[in-house]
């Protein structure tokens, strides 16, 4: 098993709209797609500009076959991509794959 914390950095003014896309498009549809959000979160104090998540994976196999789900369907090309890039610098994305230790609650 192991994770995906994905950074993002939201532009100017858009934070709460993004949240509430996030909040009720994004997460949603991914969900119904089989993937795991543990969690999702903003950063509150000197980079208060930022949005982070994380997605849990069982294996490799499976977040390809999950990535495939969500990213190659049309829903997602047509209509939630488009309204994410209003929001997001996408060239300043990062994408940290981490594994919980032995102690980790969040297994």
């Amino acid at each position: 098993m192991f994770f995906e914390l994905r950074q993002y950095r939201i532009r100017p003014g858009k934070k709460e709209s993004w949240v509430k896309f996030m909040d009720e498009m994004v997460i949603p549809f991914q969900i119904s797609k089989g993937m795991v959000v543990p969690a999702s979160f903003v950063t509150t104090e000197e980079e208060e500009d930022y949005y982070v998540w994380l997605r849990r994976f069982d294996s490799e196999e499976q977040r390809k076959k999950l990535y495939a789900a969500a990213y190659e369907n049309e829903y997602w090309t047509e209509e939630l991509l488009p309204v994410a890039l209003e929001h997001i610098f996408r060239d300043e994305n990062k994408v940290t794959r981490i594994e919980p230790t032995p102690s980790s609650i969040i297994r």
